[in-house]
């Protein structure tokens, strides 16, 4: 099934998204509710903190009083961890057997306000930020929740930034406007993303891709989209340690190109690149591509250099992800064209020119990795002369 994280700051409006969301069929799972329920009355894990911290921390009713055990351990960083190691298990299980009980087809959402603290982002295929701004959100605090202005701030300074949520985002929902507006952009995200993502992955089967991919102006921020990705995939690999790499031209500052993120993933051998792992490629949003996958050797009559190929079934992120064994022929010819690449503006330019060309004359394998061109050839040999003046390594 389809996992979401959804967070935003104290105010930023992430219930009205939540909401909308279940509206349109989604599975809501509310964090705070989860940590509220695994401490509730008559609980294991209600126990547990009274025999940590005594019976201080309950009210007259003996439930868990929040503010007194907020008093304990706000300050007490041993404290807190106490605290983490009692609640933290019990809301991941809880959390677990909610997401469990859902349909194979459903769409989970996890509403969970600390996500960025937690480091919870690459456990989701997809990350719904909400962000409103600072001025907003101290105006709805203290007319909506009757909360004093340096108590909203103090809130929200306590909260990761702007800037943090925005680093682990697939999606941010700007909700600075009217609810009718959030819905509209809720409703785009459902529609366009979410249930073909859904259906894709259910299916193992790659979103269709743009009808043509044209080049697009340099996007700084394909390294970060790189990194979400690299870390989703490192997370479904897990325990395994692979080295993954951002190849590709969108790994190349100030290098135009189809807006198509390649990464590579390194393998023991070919052999490893099937069976479970690639299961678990697919159950984390990146199936495998039909058929059989190649790149063209450098220079040519070489042979095949033998891979395989896993795409997105986010139609939102196209990725192309090469799986190649370790220090074979075509893994060290990735991470040699991309740092020459790197290093040499003028060799930048003339390889831009040629891959205009080569999207003019057969758009489907300008970016593939195997398009067959004597400019390669004659590139494969300079980028060699280069590595061995610089003593590169890959």
């Amino acid at each position: 099934m389809l996992r979401v994280g959804l967070t935003g700051g104290i105010g930023s409006g992430k219930s009205a998204v939540a909401a909308r969301l279940v509206e349109l069929g989604a599975v809501l799972v509310d964090a705070d509710q989860v940590a509220r329920e695994v401490v509730a009355p008559g609980t294991e894990g209600l126990a547990e903190i009274v025999a940590t911290f005594s019976a201080g921390v309950l009210d007259a009713d003996g439930a868990l009083d929040r503010a007194a055990l907020g008093a304990l351990v706000f300050s007490d960083e041993a404290a807190r961890r106490r605290l983490e190691a009692i609640t933290h298990p019990r809301v991941r299980a809880r959390t677990a057997e909610l997401v469990a009980a859902a349909a194979p087809d459903a769409i989970v959402v996890n509403d969970v306000p600390l996500l960025v603290e937690v480091g919870l982002a690459p456990t989701y295929h997809l990350v719904v930020v909400v962000q409103t701004a600072v001025p907003t959100r101290l105006e709805r605090l203290t007319r909506d929740r009757g909360m004093a202005r340096a108590e909203a701030e103090r809130r929200i300074a306590a909260q990761a930034d702007d800037d943090r949520r925005r680093a682990v985002a697939d999606v941010v929902v700007t909700n600075d406007g009217s609810l009718a507006a959030l819905h509209d952009a809720v409703d785009t995200l459902w529609r366009q993303r979410l249930r073909p993502y859904e259906h894709n992955l259910r299916q193992r089967r790659v979103a269709s891709p743009p009808a043509r991919d044209d080049e697009a102006e340099a996007d700084a921020s394909w390294p970060e989209q790189y990194g979400r990705l690299a870390a989703r995939i490192r997370h479904a690999v897990a325990p395994a340690d692979l080295r993954i790499d951002h190849i590709g031209a969108t790994a190349v500052p100030g290098l135009a190109a189809a807006d198509v993120i390649d990464v590579q993933l390194a393998v023991p051998s070919l052999a490893d690149a099937d069976g479970p792992l690639a299961e678990r490629l697919a159950g984390a949003g990146f199936p495998r591509v039909p058929g059989h996958w190649w790149d063209d050797p450098r220079p040519a009559g070489r042979g095949r250099w033998e891979k395989r190929l896993h795409g997105s079934a986010d139609p939102g992120r196209p990725v192309r992800l090469h799986v190649r064994a370790a220090d074979s022929p075509g893994w060290r010819y990735a991470l040699l064209m991309r740092d020459y690449l790197r290093a040499d503006p003028d060799r930048r330019a003339a390889y831009l020119l040629l891959k205009r060309d080569l999207v003019d004359a057969a758009p489907h394998v300008a970016d593939s990795g195997t398009a067959r061109d004597p400019w390669f050839d004659e590139e494969y040999l300079r980028t060699e002369q280069w590595a061995a003046q610089t003593d590169w390594r890959p």
